[in-house]
């Protein structure tokens, strides 16, 4: 039997030549390139949506710190308060936070040439663990989002704090409502394309992630504390907008800052003051544009007037559920046939 050298353990590659290095490299790259080409496209695709939240959680970091770590910065601490960030801010469901970890992992190696240390993934793990314990984080993201009310409306606005942070965050999510906006239109409008005229208020939502723009109308409330019209106008005025963002972030001493907010910050600014008002259920972003929808349909609108002011698709399946819960108890087919 022909005697075999002992392999040459990996961590000791200086007791190879250069052109053995050479071979190595070339073989580890295109080891690379291979499993990259056969990993599935949804893999792929998921594996980009993980490092976008990424992005996005380093820009909700910057606003909080004042400082943008750069998103190379894979770190055992980083890597935990996106754990955190992601059930807290996101509501995220355990598997689908460690997921994320595995995504951000793999791209920061195979994409950005970054080696994360394993004592970061490993105390990632160690926060997810009491998550994958408790059932009701479990059960999350097995429902849509829950569409709010004119009444849950009413209870955000008598708790809305008296202050400049008040006055924005209630124009916020009641423009938010009115517009039927998206997290990302929201933080994406401009002050002086919302134009105030005698009836209401004329909105240029702009477009993002490749969806159009839409021009829409929001008319004067007939309770003030849920009027979108009277909280953008005061608002506006006191943080003084003629132009530029139309929601800014303010700091703890109730001081403007100059850039604009992101959309991770319209979210959790709507689902801060959805608990600030004690209401039964969490709201996320999506809430306020679910609930002008159901809203709007229980009052006898129009659906293409409905689809005008939210920009869905007339196929839209998500769109037409809404209608479908808005229209459940109209003229139901249980009622009044004589039982």
């Amino acid at each position: 039997m022909t005697d075999l050298a002992p392999r040459q353990p990996d961590a000791t590659p200086a007791a190879y030549d250069a052109a053995t290095l050479a071979v190595l490299a070339a073989m580890e790259e295109a080891a690379e390139k291979h499993l990259d080409n056969i990993r599935p496209h949804n893999t792929k695709r998921s594996y980009a949506n993980d490092w976008a939240l990424w992005e996005e959680f380093h820009d909700w970091l910057a606003e909080r710190t004042g400082q943008r770590l750069p998103s190379t910065a894979v770190t055992k601490g980083t890597l935990v308060g996106f754990v955190v960030w992601l059930d807290t801010i996101k509501a995220a469901a355990p598997n689908s936070i460690d997921r994320r970890i595995t995504g951000v992992t793999v791209t920061a190696r195979n994409e950005h040439g970054i080696e994360v240390p394993k004592a970061a993934t490993v105390a990632a793990r160690q926060a997810l663990k009491p998550l994958k314990n408790d059932p009701e984080r479990q059960a999350r993201g097995r429902g849509k989002a829950a569409a709010v009310t004119p009444e849950q409306l009413r209870q955000m606005a008598a708790a809305v704090p008296d202050s400049l942070a008040g006055l924005r965050d209630r124009a916020l999510w009641l423009l938010a409502f009115g517009i039927s906006g998206r997290s990302a239109e929201v933080a994406a409008l401009r002050a002086e394309a919302i134009v105030h005229v005698s009836q209401g208020l004329e909105v240029h939502v702009p477009a993002v992630k490749g969806r159009p723009p839409r021009d829409v109308v929001v008319g004067y409330g007939k309770n003030p504390d849920t009027c979108p019209v009277r909280a953008w106008l005061t608002w506006s005025a006191a943080a003084g907008l003629t132009a530029g963002p139309a929601f800014l972030p303010i700091t703890a001493h109730g001081r403007l800052g100059d850039r604009t907010l992101s959309p991770e910050a319209v979210r959790e600014i709507i689902a801060r003051n959805a608990e600030r008002a004690g209401l039964s259920v969490r709201l996320t972003g999506h809430s306020m544009r679910a609930g002008f929808i159901t809203t709007s349909r229980r009052a006898g609108k129009r659906e293409e007037k409905i689809r005008a002011q939210s920009g869905h698709a007339e196929n839209s399946p998500a769109f037409w559920g809404y209608i479908r819960e808005a229209d459940k108890w109209t003229d139901a087919a249980s009622e009044d046939i004589g039982l």
